[in-house]
Order: C-alpha cells, then sequence, then structure tokens
C-alpha cells in the first residue's frame, strides 16, 4: 500500500467531512483510550472510593442478597454474575479486585467478609474462586444501604439488558477509609488508608465550619492510619505539607519490642510492618546482605557488599518468621550477645531492610465533576460533603414524593370509607367505575383505580381508624421532609447526625502509631585522622595517612599520573564531577590504602552513559567552594550540599551544550574577592558579596561578562595577601606578585568584562598567595 492509497483509504475522511492525517487519528484514538483507562480502571471516583469493577462487585452481591447475615456462597458465582451482568472482562481481572476488597491487610475496613484462602501479607495468592466463598460485611451497609432511594443516576450496562448505579451512595468518605492506588495513562494515584473516627470528626467539623483552619483540620486528621499499624515518623509540619498540596511522601517503619530472656539474653520481636512490607519480604533482604550475590560483570563482592555482610553477621545470630494465627506478624531477631547494643540493633536492621521505609501519597481522582486531578485533604473532604449533601437531598425528595403519593391515595380511601355505599352502588350501576368516581367523588385517577384494587376487608370499621392513624402519621413526616429540604441548619443537624452515627457504629481506635523519630542512618565507626587523598589523572584513588608528604614519591601506572593530593580527614567525603555537571559521593574512609595503585572511581559510583569525570574535591561538609563554567557563570556552595546518598549521584551544575566546569576554588576563611582570567587575557576582581549561594545547583549567575569566542579560563580565590601570576617571560618562568593595592585597578561589579592584565608573561597561571 502507497502513502498516496493510505491518505486517501482509511484515514482521509473526518466524520465532517475533512480529511485528517493519521497522526491525527492516533492521537485522538489514543486519548480516548487513556481517557477510558483514567475514569473505567485505574482512577478511584471521589464520591464513593471505588472504581468501577470494585463498584459492579458491591452492587451484584447486593442483588444477590449476599447481605453481611446472609449464608456466603462460591466466589465464582459472584464473578461470573458480575462478568454476565455488568463488567465483561477477564474473570481473573474480577476476582483479584473481590479479593483485595476481603483483605484485611489491605484494606481498613473490608467490604467483602471472604471465607477461605484470600492470600496472606506475604504475597500468597488466593485460592482459585471455586473454592473460596464470599458476602458483603456489615460495613459494606455504608455504601449500598440508599441505593433505592433515588439518591443516583443508573445506566444502562453493557449490553442493555440490565441497569447499573453511575455511583454508590456513600455516607462516610470511603476513598480517605480505605485508600486506592492505580496506574493510568499519565498519572498515578497512591491513597492511604485513614481512620474513620478521625475522618468523620473532620467532617463534622467542616460542616459546621467550612472555614476550618488548617491547622486545626490536620489535628484532626493527624495521618494516615495503615491497615497493618505500623508507625509514621515523619514530622507533623511534613504531614501537613502533603495534605496541603495532596503529594509527597512519608516515612514510616515498624513496630517492635524487646522480649527479656533466662541468663540476661534478650531478643528483639517485630509486631507491625509499615505498609509494601511483609515478613517474607524482611527475611528475604537479611538473607540477601548475609550470603550477597556477585553482581554481573563484576568478579568478587564489592567493598559495601562486603562491609554490609561482616556488620550483620557481627550483630545478628539468627531470625525466624513466627507469624501465624496468634500473631499475623511475628518476626523474632536474636544477637549475637546479650552485650550488643540494643538501639544499635534496631538501628541497623532498620537501615538495611525494607521495616522502614517511605510511603508515597498522591491523591488523584475522580472528582464531583468528573474530571481527574490530583486535591488536596481539604478539596476531598470539601467536595466529598458536597456529594454527600446532594445524596441526601435526592434522598429527601424521593422520600417526600412517596409520602406525598401515599397521602394522595389515603385521603382517597378515606373518601370511600366515609361514603362506603355510595361508592358501592356507583361501582355497581357504572359501565365505567373508574369514571364515574372521579366524577362523583372529585377524585384522581390513582386514588380511582387504588379504590378500585380494594379488598372488601378492608372496608371494616377498624380499617377506618388504620386509615386515620396513618394518615396522621404520614403528614407529620411530610412536615419533617419538607422542613429538612427549605431549613438548611436542619439539613446539617442530619448530615452530622448520620455521620456521627456510622462513626459510632464502626468506628474503631487508631493502629498507626503517629511519632517523631529520625530516619535509622548506620553511621560507620570511623576514627578522626589526618589522611591525603591521592587522586591520579585517570582517576585512580588512594589514600596514605598524614599530611605533608612529598608528592614526587608518589607513583602511578604506566602512563598515568598524580592529579591532585589533597589533604582531610577520614571523616570526610570526596566529591567527583562529571561532564554533564553530575556530581557523586565517595567517603575518604571507604577509599584503598596507599599500598598499591588505589582503585578507579568509576567502580565506586554508578555513572551515566557518555559522561566522564572532570573534577574532584575533598573535605570537611563546611567548606565553601565557587562553582564556575568556561561561560562565565558560577556560584558559592559547600562540600555538604553536594554531597548525595545516592551511587547514581545526582546534577547540581546546569551546564550549556558542549559547557566546561572549572576546577572548584575551594574558599578559605580569610578570602572576600575572587580574581578570573578569561583566554584572552581580560582580568577582573569581583567581591565575594556578589556572588550568589546556591544550595540546590543549578546555573548561577553571571562571573564575568565575555567577548565573542571567549571563555573564562582561571578563577583564584584571594585575600589580604593578594595573588600571584606566573608565566614565561624571556623564556625563563618568572613569577609576579599583585598585593592588594595593585588589584584595584581590576577591581569591577560581577558580569563586567574587567581589563586587559598588565603583566608580561606568556601562558599566566593564577595562583592565591
Amino acid at each position: 500500500m502507497t502513502m498516496d492509497s493510505i491518505q486517501t483509504g482509511l484515514f482521509d475522511e473526518a466524520p465532517n467531512g475533512d480529511s485528517i492525517t493519521l497522526a491525527h487519528y492516533a492521537e485522538q484514538a489514543y486519548l480516548d483510550y487513556a481517557v477510558s483507562v483514567v475514569r473505567g480502571r485505574a482512577l478511584p471516583d471521589l464520591t464513593d472510593g471505588q472504581k468501577p469493577v470494585q463498584r459492579r462487585i458491591l452492587y451484584s452481591m447486593q442483588a444477590m442478597g449476599l447481605t453481611s447475615g446472609a449464608k456466603p456462597v462460591k466466589s465464582a458465582r459472584v464473578v461470573g454474575d458480575v462478568l454476565g451482568k455488568y463488567h465483561p472482562h477477564g474473570d481473573q481481572a474480577a476476582y483479584d479486585a473481590m479479593v483485595r476488597m476481603a483483605q484485611d491487610f489491605m484494606l481498613r475496613y473490608p467490604l467483602v467478609d471472604g471465607q477461605g484462602n484470600f492470600g496472606s501479607r506475604d504475597g500468597d495468592n488466593a485460592a482459585a474462586m471455586r473454592y473460596t466463598e464470599a458476602r458483603l460485611t456489615p460495613f459494606a451497609r455504608v455504601l449500598l444501604d440508599e441505593l433505592d432511594e433515588g439518591t443516583v443516576d443508573f445506566a444502562p450496562n453493557y449490553d442493555g439488558s440490565q441497569k447499573e448505579p453511575m455511583l454508590l451512595p456513600a455516607r462516610l468518605p470511603v476513598m480517605l477509609l480505605n485508600g486506592a492506588s492505580g496506574i493510568a495513562v499519565g498519572m498515578a494515584t497512591e491513597i492511604p488508608a485513614h481512620n474513620l473516627r478521625e475522618i468523620a470528626s473532620a467532617c463534622v467539623s467542616l460542616i459546621k465550619n467550612p472555614k476550618l483552619s488548617d491547622e486545626d483540620l490536620y489535628a484532626l486528621v493527624p495521618g494516615p492510619d495503615f491497615a497493618g499499624g505500623g508507625q509514621i515518623i515523619s514530622s507533623p509540619a511534613d504531614i501537613a505539607h502533603i495534605y496541603s498540596v495532596g503529594r509527597g511522601s512519608i516515612k514510616a517503619r515498624a513496630r517492635w519490642q524487646f522480649e527479656e530472656l533466662a541468663r540476661g539474653q534478650w531478643q528483639l520481636v517485630i509486631t507491625e510492618l509499615p505498609p509494601g512490607t511483609s515478613s517474607q519480604k524482611i527475611l528475604e533482604e537479611i538473607e540477601d546482605r548475609t550470603n550477597p550475590k556477585i553482581k554481573a560483570g563484576k568478579k568478587s563482592l564489592s567493598t559495601d557488599q562486603q562491609q554490609t555482610k561482616a556488620l550483620i553477621l557481627g550483630l545478628l545470630d539468627t531470625v525466624r518468621d513466627e507469624s501465624g494465627k496468634q500473631a499475623s506478624i511475628r518476626l523474632v531477631f536474636e544477637p549475637k550477645s546479650s552485650r550488643i547494643d540494643r538501639n544499635e540493633f534496631i538501628n541497623t536492621l532498620l537501615a538495611q531492610t525494607s521495616m522502614e521505609t517511605g510511603v508515597s501519597i498522591n491523591l488523584v481522582c475522580i472528582g464531583t465533576d468528573g474530571r481527574p486531578g490530583q486535591r488536596s485533604l481539604r478539596q476531598v473532604l470539601t467536595d466529598w460533603l458536597g456529594f454527600r449533601a446532594h445524596t441526601i437531598t435526592r434522598r429527601t425528595q424521593f422520600r417526600l414524593d412517596k409520602v406525598t403519593d401515599r397521602i394522595h391515595v389515603l385521603e382517597g380511601r378515606m373518601v370511600v370509607y366515609l361514603n362506603v355505599d355510595e361508592v358501592i352502588q356507583t361501582i355497581r350501576e357504572s359501565d365505567e367505575p373508574r369514571t364515574a368516581l372521579m366524577q362523583r367523588f372529585d377524585l384522581s385517577e390513582r386514588q380511582a383505580e387504588d379504590i378500585l384494587e380494594m379488598r372488601l376487608r378492608q372496608l371494616a370499621r377498624l380499617e377506618g381508624f388504620k386509615i386515620e392513624k396513618e394518615l396522621a402519621v404520614q403528614k407529620d413526616e411530610q412536615t419533617t421532609l419538607q422542613e429538612l429540604l427549605h431549613n438548611p441548619n436542619a439539613f446539617k443537624r442530619l448530615m452530622i447526625k448520620e455521620i456521627e452515627a456510622d462513626a459510632k457504629t464502626y468506628g474503631d481506635d487508631r493502629r498507626t502509631l503517629i511519632e517523631t523519630a529520625e530516619r535509622a542512618v548506620l553511621e560507620s565507626r570511623v576514627i578522626e585522622e589526618p589522611v591525603t587523598v591521592i587522586i591520579s589523572q585517570r582517576g585512580w584513588l588512594r589514600t596514605r595517612q598524614g599530611h605533608g608528604h612529598d608528592v614526587g614519591q608518589f607513583s602511578f601506572k604506566a602512563g598515568d599520573g598524580l592529579y591532585d593530593a589533597i589533604e582531610c580527614l577520614s571523616t570526610d567525603d570526596l566529591v567527583a564531577f562529571s561532564t554533564s555537571g553530575r556530581v557523586y559521593t565517595v567517603a575518604v574512609a571507604g577509599l584503598p590504602s596507599a599500598r598499591g595503585d588505589g582503585q578507579p572511581i568509576t567502580t565506586m559510583i554508578e555513572m551515566e552513559a557518555g559522561s566522564r569525570i572532570t573534577h574532584m574535591i575533598a573535605g570537611a561538609a563546611s567548606q565553601r567552594y565557587v562553582l564556575g563554567t568556561q561561560d562565565g557563570y558560577g556560584f558559592i556552595t559547600t562540600l555538604k550540599d553536594l554531597t548525595s546518598r545516592q551511587r547514581a549521584g545526582k546534577q547540581f551544575v546546569t551546564l550549556e551544550k558542549d559547557g566546561v566546569l572549572l576546577k572548584p576554588i575551594g574558599l578559605r576563611a580569610t578570602d572576600h574577592y575572587i580574581a578570573m582570567l578569561s583566554k584572552k587575557g581580560r582580568f577582573l576582581v569581583v567581591d565575594l558579596a556578589e556572588l550568589k549561594s546556591l544550595s540546590g545547583g543549578g546555573r548561577g549567575t553571571i562571573l564575568m561578562g565575555l567577548d565573542a569566542g571567549d571563555v573564562l579560563a582561571q578563577c583564584v580565590p584571594g585575600g589580604a595577601a593578594g595573588i600571584s601570576v606566573s608565566g614565561i617571560y624571556r623564556n625563563k618562568e618568572t613569577v609576579q606578585e599583585l598585593d592588594t593595592a595593585a588589584l584595584e585597578d581590576y577591581v569591577g561589579k560581577r558580569a563586567r568584562k574587567g581589563k586587559a592584565l598588565s603583566v608580561k608573561v606568556k601562558q599566566p597561571v593564577l595562583s592565591p598567595v
């Protein structure tokens, strides 16, 4: 098929007759697919907290009569009913959704009461649907009780043979209570579970005071409440920020206790784990660290693997999983010796396993307007309260219409009761009794039809009293319902009463402890002593104890030589800069000794493809540096800002295409200016106060203005002693010092072009004095 035939074939005509391109057709088709995934599969609805498949499972189970008091039936029957009537997709997908709704370790408030093997926290799959049985939990009534009271819209199912609800009339914000997770096209959601009593209290407070402050709101909802318990160690300020923007990550860890044994022995017992972590996962992580495997492409274990193995084996004797019916989580860790520090023991385990982990929060859902988006906690609660108010209004109007119709019918029956003989005579003598009754007693068609369908026994005297009594009750109910619709205060009181009633019925205590704590970090015991880091031109590293070494004594591999010898402390960090502006951190204490040729830095970090290391520095965390580029930009930063715990480093310096980073300049306490020399000999001295300090990196500001074709070649710091300029003069090396008086001629504002350097030497090199 040629391109011409494609353009004039399947994709040549739009519905309005205009031609469209293949690219436009593909774009529109993918957009339709994306919207379908977002709304029909991946994201929960803010109103009832359910995805379509979950909503259909609940509705189908209620239609089958599988309430909390009913006898459970095989899960296969439920799945078959869901697929046949509402959800024409894979049976396994529907069963997996139902299984998740029954897992109490996944949902804070399960909606399905499953009997049989419904999986475990360790990742064990549920038994096949032909073996398990299911029914609804009592909590599912929160979603389903008002379904037949006109509260939500119904729509035809996929083949038009059935009706299914578009939403469920949730009496509580179930999306926040049970949480949700999903990946759509271009967006994802990760909503944690919350405590019912706290969310209900927040809803009641917002009804009473819509302008409730953020501080008061976050005091009512201090954080998530995971199904498996655990502890949240993030600060209240961090949690509040996440709730305010609807996105972030909180830190959670396991909960434990120390059990005392005979003869002074003890053991550590883990009783609760953070979400996403299981006993099996912890055991696998311990095994991986105590019996590590050689990484692909390597001949032996890395230094980190060896150190971690020695560390854990030096502390841990045995670990076993005693989880069972008595305790859902019970991991027992026995130390090598009872003399081991307990804090060090648990800190090591937390740092080396997922017993301490980050929990992502991303409050993305489909709002009441039908559009997906990210929302803050306040927006979620406010929007749900709007939905609940709309639901109660529809329910009240439905009940009012029903009561009004019943009153109308009862008033017609009272006519019969008061005129029994005449009504009977009218019916007997008329060919069209309905019309005759309507004309004779001024009845409506609805009343006349009801009279004709009455039984003779309902004409008894006792029935008359019942009609009068029911009519009085119905009119009182009518007055109450009308009051709700026309009195906002009465309406709010009803909303609050219903929320508080459900909170009392289904609420429970918080499971997850919220207590701020520092993250577990392994602190290697390094003796602080002076060392010299020897860096070769090819990036090989080694250390020698002490300072003041003769660099001429250092030997290197053939074709290699000295790049730098940095005097620092064993507790300091070494930072390497790549051609892409990325920085990598290596602990000086982890560098090999100077007995051999050392080790290349490329084996200690994970460099990005196509880049190479250009500069390295080492020193104390507080040491300040000036980072400049050949295109004249730069800024001040500290070594602490440059460090990263990731082997892959972090992006720090923004470089233009083919940009080159100059060697970082370490600043001394006495330095108060920097001297800059361009390739064409322009010289400029700038006060350090004019330079911008960036802790997060970036491009910085213009240090020196440059003419076309010129680049910034050198940058050195200076103080009261001035700087020196060395170079070749009349075929001899010469050094000339420029004191502060001589430098005055070159002092200027940042971003100026400076003046031509008056020192007559070839290939000048600037050095601090």
